[in-house]
């Protein structure tokens, strides 16, 4: 049936999910719940339920999905029952949350590492043009800046290409003069 509305766009699931507010259908013969979700009722009343109880998985205004308690038959759900389906819905909504929250976190902690890894190569690869070619830091980040923009060459790829001794790059940029790759510029 969920799935049903959601291919339809229709029934009270979707409308608790839309609202985050409760939908309680009591009797899905009704008229009143054939005229709000024709294809909804007529597929429920097929399948053999009589009533719904929907409740919104939200924190605040945030709707994350609905607890949806199909019955086989007619009148609403025990008020007891109720409430425990809200607990449950409450317990479970937290849940989701904080697995969400921390795989948010691992996501940002894995980008801040391979930020901190980049930036490692790329002082090391500063480190070697500078000395290698007797210049200051700045000048062989420029360098390589430079290198990577008018080549099309990803940074860090070329800053370990340089730490490798693989970079096809040393003087290219400097006065007009042609790259020598950084093994010939050792020499």
């Amino acid at each position: 049936m969920e799935l049903f509305q959601i291919q339809n766009d229709e029934g009270p699931c979707l409308d608790c999910y839309r609202s985050g507010q409760v939908v309680i259908i009591s009797d899905i013969r009704a008229a009143q719940a054939a005229a709000r979700w024709p294809l909804f009722a007529a597929a429920a009343r097929e399948m053999g339920f009589a009533g719904v109880h929907a409740i919104p998985m939200r924190l605040r205004d945030q709707v994350i999905g609905t607890l949806n308690l199909f019955r086989s038959a007619p009148n609403g759900l025990d008020p007891a029952v109720a409430r425990a389906a809200r607990a449950l819905v409450d317990v479970a909504t937290i849940g989701i949350l904080q697995e969400r929250a921390v795989r948010q976190q691992e996501v940002v902690a894995g980008q801040l590492q391979v930020a901190l890894n980049s930036r490692v190569m790329i002082e090391q690869a500063k480190g070697i043009l500078a000395e290698r070619l007797q210049m200051s830091p700045d000048e062989a980040f420029a360098q390589l800046r430079n290198y990577s923009r008018n080549h099309n060459y990803a940074l860090t790829q070329l800053a370990g290409d340089v730490i490798r001794g693989t970079a096809p790059l040393i003087r290219g940029d400097r006065a007009g003069a042609p790259p020598v790759p950084l093994r010939q510029a050792e020499r």
